[in-house]
């Protein structure tokens, strides 16, 4: 089967190279085997590829994978020949919090990803997809979406009536968007570009805010809400824009803290996160069980993901390239 490997020596997206392995061995007692139809990129991904995240030499990349069962163990009930599965971030992580190993576990960075033709697995490394998904669609969850969901409904409980802040233009975001609106929340929504702005306004944003000409965002977010604040900001930019954050929400507000595309340390602002009694969290995608509950949810709402781009496998390097140059709009797919 083909597969993508990382360089032996420093990763760099020109290092990553199209391999030959040995198909993925027929399933045992418990297992399934998948033929993976698509993957999706997430900067978590590119930290890999590019050695931002130290990752062993000859890694395959890639947390999200989606395909059709084509194999099942002695013992599978869950699934049949035929299904369509996609995979889970966490292995490991069932239900409840994280267990200690878990982030050592995350396919394509601490054990081998989805970039390759076929993987056998234990069956609980996946779940089933919402009806109706194409295999780049269901790709698009494991991370991105999941990530949004557990923001807004695990950590958090947003209602009808909510507001809710989302930075930027990437999947995580999106998805957020998707979500919140579905829940009933108004949403403000910033990007540094007015084109992009005025596709998240077509996505149902309520509130926009070009912070490239309106620097103190916060306030701006704050004048939105009648000198409220927000009750919920999904924060992807980290270190550089969690100060504006917490000025943009409310006193007993909620940041989940999620990115560092804008600096991974810096100054925090105590004072400002005492005084509004701000609960700042840190997350990391989330379990198997939450991935369930978003499929259901998604079922219900009837919320497709917005995939921008498609690269084939073999052009992996050319996505990342294209993630890095800030191009896309939502989720960049790869078909396999």
């Amino acid at each position: 089967m083909k597969a993508i490997r990382t360089g032996a020596t420093p990763s760099t997206l020109e290092a990553l190279e199209l391999v030959e392995l040995d198909d993925a061995s027929a399933p045992g007692p418990g297992e399934i085997k998948v033929a993976l139809k698509a993957s999706s990129l997430n900067y978590h991904d590119y930290a890999v590829v590019v050695g931002m995240i130290p990752s062993a030499l000859g890694r395959i990349p890639m947390s999200d994978g989606a395909g059709e069962v084509v194999a099942v163990g002695a013992g599978v009930t869950e699934y049949k020949v035929g299904d369509a599965v996609v995979s889970t971030f966490f292995p490991d992580w069932l239900d409840g919090g994280p267990p200690q190993t878990a982030f050592t576990r995350v396919p394509g960075d601490g054990i081998d990803g989805y970039a390759r033709q076929a993987v056998t697995a234990p069956t609980h490394w996946f779940t089933r997809v919402p009806k109706g998904y194409s295999h780049a669609e269901a790709a698009t969850l494991t991370c991105a979406g999941l990530t949004a969901w557990r923001a807004l409904f695990v950590d958090n409980a947003i209602k009808p009536g909510d507001t809710v802040l989302v930075q930027g233009s990437g999947g995580v975001s999106i998805f957020a968007l998707q979500f919140a609106k579905a829940a009933g929340a108004t949403v403000i929504a910033t990007s540094s570009s007015g084109e992009k702005l005025e596709r998240l306004k077509d996505l149902g944003a309520d509130h926009l805010i070009n912070y490239k000409e309106i620097q103190a965002w916060g306030v701006k977010a704050l004048e939105l809400t009648g000198g409220k604040g927000v009750d919920c900001v999904v924060e992807i930019g980290g270190a550089g824009t969690l100060d504006q954050s917490m000025v943009a929400t409310r006193v007993g507000g909620h940041v989940a803290l999620i990115g560092v595309l804008a600096g991974f340390a810096g100054p925090v602002q105590t004072a400002l996160l005492m005084a509004k009694n701000l609960r700042v969290q840190g997350l990391t995608v989330g379990s198997r069980a939450q991935q369930l509950d978003m499929i259901a949810g998604i079922e219900a709402n009837g919320i497709r993901p917005v995939i921008s781009d498609h690269f084939p496998l073999e052009r992996l390097a050319d996505a990342f390239r294209h993630q890095a140059a800030n191009k896309h709009f939502g989720k960049i797919c790869v078909d396999i």
